[in-house]
C-alpha cells in the first residue's frame, strides 16, 4: 500500500521528541531520492514501512509525515497477512472442521427448514463456502479461524443458495430474514479476511 502527499512546510508535529518510528512494530526505512517531489509511505507485505523523502525534504519532516499518518500505516498494517500456519496445525484443524462444521450447519439448516444434499469440508483460497445447483455445501475449513457468529453469517449464506442460487435483492432479503447481523459480519470478512485466507 503506498501513500503520496506534496511536499510541504509543517511544523514539528511528534510530542515530546520521541521519533515516531518507536512507536511502530516493524522497522521504518527511510530513502532519499533526489527525483521524488513528494514525500511517500509504503507498507510492505511484511508490515515493514519505507518513506521517500523527495529534494528539498528533511528527515525532520519526514518523521512529522509518518506520524501524521500513523493511523493509516496502522490499518495498512493490520491487513498484512500474517505467516502461514504449520502444515500439522492446518491439518489438525482441518480435522476439527470435519468434525463440527458438517453438524453445525445440518442444525442451522433443520432450523430454518432446509435439508443439505451433502456437505465437504474444502481448503479454498478465495471463499469461505459454495452452494451447488444439487445442494453440496462446501465449507472451508478456515471458517474455525473467525468468530462464531460470522461463521454462522457464512452457513447462513450458503444454506439460502438452497432457495436462490444468485445474489439478487430477493436472495439478500432471504439471508437478512435468517440473519438479521449479516451486514456487520459481512463487514467484519471485508477487514478481516486478507488475515484468514
Amino acid at each position: 500500500m503506498q501513500l503520496s502527499l506534496p511536499l510541504r512546510d509543517e511544523p514539528w508535529l511528534q510530542p515530546s521528541g520521541v521519533p515516531p518510528e518507536q512507536h511502530s512494530d516493524a522497522p521504518i526505512l527511510f530513502v532519499r531520492r533526489r527525483h521524488a517531489r513528494r514525500y511517500v509511505l509504503r507498507v510492505g507485505a511484511d508490515g515493514a514501512v519505507r518513506v521517500t523523502i523527495p529534494r528539498g525534504g528533511s528527515r525532520r519532516e519526514a518523521d512529522a509525515f509518518v506520524y501524521r499518518h500513523r493511523e493509516w500505516i496502522a490499518r495498512q498494517r493490520s491487513r498484512v497477512r500474517p505467516p502461514a500456519l504449520p502444515a500439522a496445525q492446518r491439518a489438525e484443524l482441518r480435522e476439527r472442521a470435519a468434525a463440527q462444521l458438517p453438524d453445525r450447519l445440518r442444525t442451522m439448516a433443520a432450523r430454518l427448514g432446509l435439508q443439505v444434499a451433502r456437505i465437504s469440508i474444502g481448503d479454498q483460497r478465495t471463499r469461505w463456502g459454495s452452494c451447488g445447483r444439487n445442494g453440496h455445501i462446501t465449507l472451508n475449513w478456515r471458517l474455525l479461524l473467525m468468530p462464531d457468529w460470522v461463521a454462522d453469517y457464512v452457513l447462513v449464506h450458503e444454506l439460502m443458495h438452497l432457495r436462490r442460487l444468485d445474489h439478487s435483492p430477493a436472495y439478500w432479503a432471504l439471508v437478512e430474514a435468517a440473519y438479521p447481523r449479516f451486514r456487520e459480519a459481512r463487514s467484519w470478512l471485508r477487514h478481516h479476511a486478507s488475515q484468514l485466507l
